[in-house]
């Protein structure tokens, strides 16, 4: 798992990115990945960030069954070049 705190311009304090995280298959389903989440959430809390974001692939179903449960989806589609 790696996480970052970064500023942004449109809010008062850092937002917390969880820019990676991988649980191998034979932990997934067990609760491992929601254990990594809560940790990147409470070092945003400790922190003081106001929100914790992270992107997924929308075939990612297994997932995004847990995101789906501890976060919210966004109506933001991201763009690249």
């Amino acid at each position: 798992m790696h996480y970052l705190f970064h500023p942004v311009t449109w809010a008062k304090s850092d937002r917390c990115y969880l820019e990676d995280l991988f649980v191998s298959p034979d932990a997934r389903v067990k609760g491992a990945g929601r254990a990594l989440i809560e940790a990147v959430y409470q070092a945003a809390e400790e922190a003081g960030t106001d929100q914790v974001y992270w992107l997924t692939a929308e075939s990612n179903m297994t997932a995004r069954r847990l995101y789906d449960r501890i976060g919210h989806v966004t109506p933001f589609i991201k763009y690249r070049n």
